[in-house]
């Protein structure tokens, strides 16, 4: 089974963003960013995709998973390596 695509939406100086890429980075988790910075029309891509405003926005495959926190709750709960095709 191949990984799924994984997309987040991100600024560079965002401590959220930041932290969901060190967490992938752990999983060996190839990932696409998409910088916002400047970008509203990206910024509004991210916003009708997640309905959030707010940065990282993270989609694994076609599910919007959330942001960092959720990233990490996901880990914690032992989901998101089967959700990166890990397990």
């Amino acid at each position: 089974m191949a990984a799924p695509t994984i997309e987040m939406y991100a600024t560079s100086w965002c401590g959220y963003c930041e932290r969901a890429r060190a967490l992938l980075r752990r999983k060996g988790a190839a990932f696409t960013e998409i910088s916002i910075e400047g970008r509203p029309d990206l910024r509004e891509q991210m916003i009708q995709r997640s309905g959030r405003r707010t940065v990282p926005q993270i989609f694994i495959g076609m599910r919007h998973i959330g942001g960092s926190d959720e990233l990490a709750e996901l880990d914690q709960a032992g989901e998101l390596d089967s959700l990166l095709g890990g397990a």
